[in-house]
């Protein structure tokens, strides 16, 4: 019996593929894939860290704008004219930190019925509305999404 010859050849060379004309290929590509990744990434990482310098900064005129309000409501005579130099540190320490004087409230408690009697403590709470950043006012939108407090204490002494 004789092998069946078969129609099938063998090549002795590998095949080459077609390879792209020079210039034609991939050339440069990654770069623009890396510009185009790092600026999708990095806008809202920039973003979060100006809010969170934003809410910091918020945090920190609160605190010392109650500190203030506190210590000229224990300085004044009475509740009215206490009232109204804490609304004055108020609008002072907003505006000496770069914040819009309308955007915080003061609220004062003391730990007696009188504020002014002997051995009181004054209690100054102050909330700041703090907007996100490089948004800009639109009317019937909230801008202001989150609130910071500061609150600080003064006591009057015996001999005023």
């Amino acid at each position: 019996m004789q092998p069946s010859s078969t129609n099938t050849r063998v090549l002795k060379q590998p095949v080459a593929l077609a390879e792209p004309p020079d210039g034609a290929g991939e050339d440069g590509s990654a770069v623009i894939e890396f510009v185009f990744l790092a600026v999708l990434l990095m806008i809202p990482v920039v973003y979060l860290i100006l809010t969170l310098s934003s809410l910091q900064a918020g945090a920190f005129a609160a605190a010392g704008a109650a500190d203030q309000a506190a210590k000229v409501y224990a300085a004044a005579r009475s509740p009215e004219a206490g009232q109204a130099a804490a609304d004055t540190a108020l609008s002072v320490a907003m505006l000496d930190l770069g914040w819009a004087a309308d955007a915080a409230s003061v609220e004062i408690q003391c730990s007696q019925g009188d504020c002014h009697s002997a051995g009181s403590t004054i209690t100054a709470t102050v909330v700041l509305r703090v907007p996100l950043p490089l948004v800009p006012g639109l009317p019937g939108v909230n801008t202001s999404p989150a609130t910071v407090t500061g609150q600080s204490s003064a006591v009057l002494g015996r001999f005023r």
